[in-house]
């Protein structure tokens, strides 16, 4: 098992970025002896996020408490806690999407979290209704379209991805990425399943080329006059504003459309965080994950992800302005999307969805 320990990362960082603070400059003139940590806390993270080093490096400056993490992607991570069984070293879990959170949870490698502050803070559809993870950040899957081939009222409806008027013009990436996994369970809540497969056949013929990349690459896509609409979450696009001049003037050839807002809303999920089952501090991950919450936690989640501050309050991004100012989004229990995966996953297998 690789860990890291960010203090001395994030020192770097921050030396790169220029001047530091006055609160940094003033602790370095005191030249205080580093104090005895106060205790010890083990992140499993599967983000990979140079934000999310100063993220632990200001936790460890507040609290004392010593943040060793390990990055990788959520299967990977999810296998080693299997494998580790109940010797694993893993405090907190912190992962996208709530369709990978419950696959932990399902897992038994979650348990719940009993915190006042995290009950005040997270709205209860954003939080495991068995209290074994809570969410963090929003993230909404939307439609990404070329507008001088669309207009916005041919795509405020995720069915409107099914039409026959976007045959050849659909680009997707796979059926097993978690984000068209979550999106096809909330499908299935909403709509049935049959309705949900119905759906996912006609996208499926619309095809203008079979299922590859990323969000990103769905992005360039439509821009380059590859197709003209593909489903993204709103932050690959968002983040594409804030780019290099040729990122720029690729996702200034697109436009977003948030769909269902006459009806449910947009589709939302989350970026969460839960307690690892046999956590060895876990006192100090419940409070690693209120931190979490916090104003400073929230903008270090979010200030180079472009997700959504989900606690009201919290300082936005830069980029997020580019978003519409009022938008009408899903509340249906996340806890849902996870229950409905193995589901979801046979539809779009029927559908051809690969």
């Amino acid at each position: 098992m690789k860990w890291y320990a960010p203090l001395a990362t994030a020192c770097i960082v921050l030396a790169a970025c220029g001047a530091p603070s006055p609160e940094t400059a003033e602790t370095e003139a005191v030249a205080t002896p580093p104090a005895e940590p106060a205790g010890t806390l083990n992140v499993y993270s599967a983000r990979h996020y140079d934000s999310d080093k100063e993220m632990y490096k200001r936790f460890e400056e507040e609290t004392g408490i010593r943040v060793r993490f390990r990055e990788s992607g959520a299967a990977e991570l999810l296998e080693a806690m299997k494998a580790e069984g109940d010797n694993s070293p893993a405090d907190v879990i912190l992962s996208s999407d709530a369709g990978t959170l419950y696959r932990f949870k399902d897992a038994g490698l979650m348990q719940p979290i009993e915190s006042d502050v995290l009950a005040e803070r997270v709205p209860e559809h954003f939080r495991d209704p068995d209290g074994n993870w809570v969410g963090l950040t929003k993230r909404l899957r939307v439609i990404v379209y070329d507008p001088d081939r669309v207009t916005p009222d041919q795509v405020d409806d995720y069915a409107d991805l099914a039409s026959a008027a976007f045959e050849g013009e659909v680009c997707m990436r796979s059926s097993t990425n978690i984000y068209n996994l979550s999106l096809m369970g909330e499908l299935i809540d909403r709509l049935g399943a049959d309705t949900a497969e119905a759906w996912a056949r006609s996208v499926v013929a619309n095809f203008a080329r079979p299922p590859q990349g990323g969000d990103t690459t769905q992005i360039e896509a439509v821009a380059a006059g590859q197709c003209s609409v593909a489903l993204v979450n709103h932050y690959y696009w968002v983040r594409l504003t804030q780019g290099s001049p040729a990122q720029r003037a690729t996702v200034e050839k697109t436009s977003l459309s948030f769909p269902q807002q006459d009806s449910w809303g947009a589709h939302v999920n989350v970026t969460g965080a839960g307690v690892a089952a046999h956590a060895p501090h876990k006192e100090a991950a419940i409070q690693f994950i209120e931190w979490l919450t916090t104003e400073e936690g929230q903008f270090l989640l979010t200030t180079e992800t472009k997700e959504i501050p989900l606690v009201s309050g919290a300082e936005q991004p830069a980029g997020l302005d580019r978003l519409p100012p009022d938008f009408k989004e899903s509340e249906l229990p996340l806890n849902r999307l996870g229950e409905n995966q193995s589901e979801a996953q046979a539809i779009y297998d029927r559908a051809g969805w690969n």
